[in-house]
């Protein structure tokens, strides 16, 4: 039966994570996410979606050591990304590199390993195409740092706060996986006709510049911004309502119920609120939207999803918006190449139906 945009349709069987939008659950492996990420880093979590159990400390410390390997681009690709023109999209320049990321060496790994090689360069690239897109200098990688606030210092050059990495790693944490995704879905068919992993995330990331599905949370950011100081929460949001506008942020397509992913962005914004007014605004503003709402639409259930807190936690540690998508990507690069993975181990190339509806 013929279903538009195969919603309801399931096209895989996965061991990696499941979303349970009825209840408000995301899984990664079987587990609550919550459980998963609970005082883990981006290196443990990542060992987690990619084997299916929690890395010992020797486990922990040789993929560490891999990841910070692959921090150093090969020369060709720092060569090609300065050949790119300036006016070049930050998505489709990381995309450029991405399908160039094809040396020797490289082509030499087991598809585990290149999942590795290409999770610890995206950061790299990123930024690199950032600062270069601002008219600023390429800050090298430094090996003492950990995954996330090594991203963070070749944005800035400053070496991050604790608070400032722990967020970032939080919401990096929550976003590497969400089940069968659009550009999930795009890297899976792409793995599935045998071709490369390099291939596939590129389909991925194609995918992801899509505003439908890797928006930027602009939206949330620009609220924020008008309500400035908790006085304004009331006044602002009630006249948008009355209006008839949309309160970004609030509502998901999958979850009835809260999205964890923003319970979990709260706590930790709860938890840092008194280093950043930005996370305290964002607190005070979910509650009297959320209750804003419900007088107003009664029985609708629209809760906060994962971009409210994500848009705070960015504005928090003072995140360009135009990095908002590719930081996304930097952490969901885990869940494709997980997926990519078992789609390889049991393959079937995809090659649904379509229904002629011509003359």
């Amino acid at each position: 039966m013929f279903q538009k945009g195969l919603k309801g349709v399931v096209a895989v069987q996965t061991a990696i994570a499941s979303v349970e939008g009825d209840k408000g659950e995301l899984r990664y492996r079987g587990m609550l996410v919550n459980e998963v990420i609970h005082q883990k880093s981006f290196e443990q979590t990542a060992y987690f979606l990619w084997y299916g159990h929690h890395a010992s400390n020797e486990e922990l410390a040789i993929l560490t050591e891999q990841l910070k390997s692959q921090r150093h681009l090969p020369d060709y690709l720092m060569a090609i990304a300065r050949l790119l023109p300036k006016d070049t999209s930050l998505m489709d320049g990381i995309r450029t590199l991405v399908s160039a990321y094809q040396h020797a060496q490289f082509k030499e790994l087991e598809i585990q390993q290149q999942a590795v090689a290409l999770t610890a360069a995206l950061p790299v690239m990123t930024a690199l195409l950032y600062r270069q897109n601002t008219g600023q200098e390429f800050i090298a990688p430094r090996s003492d740092l950990g995954h996330t606030a090594n991203y963070l210092w070749m944005i800035k050059g400053q070496v991050p706060t604790h608070a400032q990495t722990e967020a970032l790693e939080t919401y990096l944490n929550l976003t590497m996986e969400h089940g069968l995704n659009a550009s999930t879905f795009a890297g899976r068919v792409t793995i599935s006709t045998e071709s490369d992993l390099s291939a596939a995330i590129v389909s991925a990331l194609g995918t992801m510049k899509g505003p439908l599905h890797g928006g930027a949370p602009s939206g949330v950011l620009e609220l924020l911004d008008e309500i400035q100081s908790p006085e304004k929460i009331k006044p602002i949001v009630e006249q948008k309502l009355a209006q008839g506008e949309k309160i970004m942020g609030f509502g998901h397509r999958v979850y009835r119920t809260e999205d964890p992913r923003a319970i979990l962005l709260r706590e930790k914004c709860q938890q840092l609120q008194q280093e950043d007014p930005w996370l305290n605004l964002a607190v005070m503003a979910e509650t009297e939207i959320t209750q804003l709402l419900n007088d107003r639409k009664p029985g609708r259930a629209l809760y906060t999803n994962v971009e409210f807190y994500a848009a705070a936690i960015m504005r928090s540690i003072q995140m360009p918006s135009e990095l908002f998508t590719p930081t996304f990507s930097i952490a969901r690069i885990v869940g494709w190449t997980a997926h990519a993975i078992e789609q390889q181990r049991d393959n079937v190339i995809f090659r649904p139906q379509s229904e002629y509806i011509g003359n």
